[in-house]
């Protein structure tokens, strides 16, 4: 275990007495200033989340707030922890009567509908392994899933057409799914809305109830390069977003959490469900088709929404509004992840609001590694340092620690087992496997600096980076110059080939409504690289495009660019 933000020599181990249970599987250690030096974990090989947080909290707390939920067209509902252990009891017992067994593949295609919770605490309480998915996937991307995964079951959205996507999937794939709609009905699919209800509510654990090293869980990945890989986790990585929760989200206990992100993304277990849930706090959901700055803004001051997260793109989205107009005084915290922030994002956000949001790294393959913790020093743009549950160095090409000021890849210590939150690895993909997880490290591809404070600066994928004439360019530097430029809405840096230099830097650029490309639009972004960073950094090639190519979760695609 490394330490985090630790001040001083003085440490004092302490279970606190808002840990809902949770102190029996979590230890922290803070220094004499009171910030967090080290969280370990205990009793991690018994830990099942429906069992030790849900239905924990629902014995004590019954009547707690769990979950305020609101649909697209602004229908509200409320559901306690009791709420949620018993439907998702009577899911567990739904399902189980649909054939669905310990180790089944389960593909849940929900949205950000209710029922997503009841049906993922369901799984665990079985040992079927849930497997969360965007409802944005076609045929084609469904088809690969069902087939790489083993995905024996389904549980779809009736919005969309997405179950006609799914029946062509499974036709081509030569499977027969267990398939179950939520909030329909269609001839050939069990209605989970007017069957799971009638079920008992009563799904006790037992001694082959799984924990611990079981699989529960996987993701997958963003597949920035290739076919997603399929990041496979266990049942003690709900533990690893304790401190993704109460330290950076920063939640509260009588408070409510907003996490933007549709459940079929590992954003959704970072900021939905997992931590939260282990600290108390009850998390708002609002079931969005698309987002739209000027409806969800209203909702902070609405429902006293008190802590927040987003990925950068939606800030930008939200600073080119004119946020100064509605009342965000309820929230007390801001953070980021899914790709660095550009500082200018940051200061925009910071002088309309007065809020400064707080970077964090992960991956689905982690729960948060490097972030902004509470009590920390913050500098703008870093992404902070290693959290305190992982030991993190960078290293570099020659597979040594990089100095300060350093470019290296992102590494997690595993020489002494894998740390809890850490993924087990790469379901039915043991080639790649064996690349990320090898010499004592866990690779992330990511690369990062660190600053003589300790602080981490990101620099992008390790197959980002453009190498020209000699030096070395993080693209991500690049675009936060760029977009400090008032008409630029989004920015992406790439390399291009270069018979001379072998590569250049190459700008693609969106811009604001109302703003015109021209030549001489070029060559002011050019001029102004130049003169805010070092010279041979500026974009030689500049271009303008309606809109920039992204995965599904809404990271850019650079290889496309």
């Amino acid at each position: 275990m490394i330490s985090g933000s630790a001040k001083g020599g003085n440490s004092n181990a302490s279970r606190s007495s808002d840990m809902f249970g949770m102190g029996r599987f979590v230890k922290v250690e803070k220094d004499g200033d009171g910030n967090v030096r080290k969280v370990s974990f205990e009793h991690d090989d018994e830990f099942n989340f429906a069992y030790d947080v849900v239905d924990s909290i629902a014995f004590k707390h019954p009547n707690k707030l769990a979950m305020l939920y609101v649909s697209n067209d602004g229908e509200e509902r409320s559901f306690t922890f009791k709420d949620m252990k018993d439907y998702s009891s009577k899911a567990a017992n739904y399902f189980v009567s649909l054939g669905i067994k310990r180790g089944d593949k389960v593909l849940l295609l929900l949205k950000r509908h209710y029922q997503y919770w009841f049906s993922v605490v369901a799984l665990h309480r079985i040992g079927a392994i849930a497997i969360p998915a965007t409802n944005q996937l076609k045929c084609h991307d469904l088809e690969y899933r069902i087939k790489s995964a083993g995905v024996s079951a389904v549980i779809c959205t009736a919005d969309d057409d997405l179950h006609g996507e799914v029946e062509k999937a499974e036709k081509s794939s030569g499977v027969d799914l267990i398939r179950i709609m939520v909030n329909g009905t269609r001839k050939g699919w069990h209605d989970f809305n007017g069957e799971f209800i009638v079920f008992s509510d009563k799904f006790p654990r037992t001694p082959n109830t799984p924990c611990g090293n079981d699989l529960m869980l996987m993701f997958f990945t963003s597949g920035t390069t290739g076919y997603p890989k399929i990041a496979m986790h266990s049942y003690r990585y709900p533990l690893g977003h304790f401190v993704t929760a109460k330290y950076w989200h920063m939640v509260e206990e009588d408070g409510l959490h907003l996490t933007i992100s549709e459940t079929g993304w590992a954003k959704a277990s970072w900021g939905k469900i997992y931590g939260q849930w282990m600290c108390g706090a009850a998390v708002f959901v609002y079931d969005f088709d698309r987002f739209h700055a000027d409806r969800i803004l209203p909702m902070f001051e609405k429902y006293n929404i008190t802590t927040f997260c987003a990925p950068p793109t939606m800030y930008r989205m939200l600073i080119k509004e004119d946020i100064s107009k509605y009342d965000l005084s309820s929230i007390h915290h801001a953070s980021t992840a899914g790709e660095a922030l550009n500082p200018e994002v940051f200061r925009k956000f910071e002088e309309l609001t007065g809020h400064r949001i707080m970077e964090g790294f992960g991956q689905s393959e982690t729960t948060l590694i490097v972030g902004n913790l509470v009590g920390q020093k913050h500098k703008v743009g870093s992404m902070g340092k290693p959290v305190p549950t992982y030991d993190i160095r960078l290293i570099n090409k020659e597979g040594i620690e990089s100095g300060v000021g350093e470019p290296g890849e992102i590494c997690i210590s595993i020489k002494d087992g894998l740390p809890c939150g850490l993924a087990i690895g790469y379901y039915g993909n043991y080639e790649e496997t064996a690349q990320r997880w090898c010499d004592g490290w866990y690779h992330t591809g990511d690369l990062a600096w660190r600053d003589e404070d300790g602080m981490f600066w990101y620099v992008g994928r390790v197959d980002d980076v453009i190498k020209s004439s000699g030096y070395r360019i993080g693209p991500f530097e690049v675009e936060n110059v760029i977009m400090e430029l008032p008409y630029v809405l989004e920015c992406g840096v790439s390399a291009a080939p270069d018979p001379v230099r072998g590569q250049v830097v190459k700008a693609s650029i969106v811009l604001v409504k109302g703003t015109q490309p021209s030549e001489e639009l070029k060559k002011e972004i050019q001029e102004y690289v130049k003169e805010n960073t070092a010279p041979y950094k500026y974009p030689r090639i500049v271009e303008f495009l309606e809109s920039l190519p992204k995965t599904f979760s809404g990271k850019i695609i650079r290889s496309k660019l």
